[in-house]
């Protein structure tokens, strides 16, 4: 197996496009056919102690289950695997625990869950991802329904005070906020530092901050996304805000101004940064190298920056 710390994921002249092509299976309440969503693959049951979630800290997709998690207080019922922060082009890997190996998979490698679910697993091996404890199988790696069956289906096992996460009368705005975010802002950073032209850059560049100048106007006037009380919307945009200043505004080259020059989103960020479940799931040293040393096509000296100074996420928000 190849030890190659080179994935490419720039392509010249290209603009960036994510693949999407996720395992479909999702985890509902009984196996059932789940409300809301499409059922493409298999529907496992929910079970307490028999999921391990494995999400890497630095990234961003990964770190929105984790923040979901703690919010709800699945900790107890579903456990946490957490890989190192960098990875070959094969697979994320354990390096952070002792051997090198998951204390609960035995193994190094999340490629090992793929392959033993599906041997010759033609697509990346991606985290957020969700394995069955005793067959280390992979269950789903889907992670938009991951979060979203967390809230909907494990209602059973979340704390008594369990934020609303996906409130019912403003599901339908929601939404759409949450789409906009996601194809603006979420994937918006990462088109801007994987275009593969002056053009697609500049095009990204625009319609990325087009998005953040929205969401600067819309926190003018309400504490959260949706109004006064945290939904999934606030969780899917934080992972990206919270990784703008020491990492997008300069290896991404989104350099149009700082997270910590726009004073709504700023205050906005800290707010949530402040709050049980979102900071104390960011490790900024993790972050930091995760993109600088993965991403060869665009830093290959492989240098993380010793800046910016990050004092300020704890510094008063003004928001309440």
């Amino acid at each position: 197996m190849s030890e190659d710390l080179t994935p490419t994921y720039v392509e010249t002249g290209k603009a960036f496009e994510r693949d999407m092509n996720y395992v479909p299976d999702r985890i509902t309440a009984g196996a059932r056919r789940p409300e809301h969503g499409p059922v493409a693959g298999e529907l496992w049951p929910v079970e307490p102690g028999r999921y391990r979630l494995v999400a890497a800290r630095a990234c961003p997709w990964a770190n929105r289950t984790i923040i979901v998690r703690e919010l709800l207080g699945l900790q107890d019922v579903i456990s946490l695997g957490t890989p190192g922060p960098t990875h070959d082009k094969n697979s994320w890997t354990f390096d952070l625990d002792p051997d090198g190996l998951d204390p609960v998979l035995g193994i190094p490698r999340l490629k090992d869950a793929y392959e033993k679910r599906f041997p010759g697993y033609p697509r990346g091996i991606t985290v957020p991802a969700i394995v069955e404890e005793s067959s280390g199988l992979l269950v789903t790696n889907d992670f938009p329904w991951i979060t979203h069956d967390f809230f909907f289906e494990w209602k059973e096992y979340h704390r008594p005070d369990a934020p609303d996460l996906w409130p019912a009368h403003l599901r339908e705005e929601m939404e759409e906020v949450m789409q906009r975010i996601f194809t603006e802002v979420n994937n918006g950073v990462y088109r801007c530092g994987f275009a593969g032209s002056q053009e697609t850059y500049e095009a990204a560049y625009e319609r990325l901050f087009a998005a953040l100048d929205w969401l600067e106007e819309r926190l003018a006037d309400r504490r959260y996304l949706m109004g006064e009380a945290i939904t999934e919307a606030d969780v899917r945009l934080f992972t990206t805000l919270v990784r703008f200043d020491p990492v997008y505004h300069g290896h991404f080259k989104c350099n149009r101004n700082k997270l910590s020059e726009m004073p709504n989103l700023w205050g906005y960020a800290r707010d949530l940064f402040q709050t049980p479940g979102f900071g104390d799931t960011v490790d900024f040293e993790q972050i930091k190298a995760h993109y600088y040393v993965v991403h060869t096509d665009i830093n290959p000296s492989g240098i993380v920056p010793a800046g910016p100074d990050l004092s300020g996420w704890t510094t008063p928000h003004g928001r309440g």
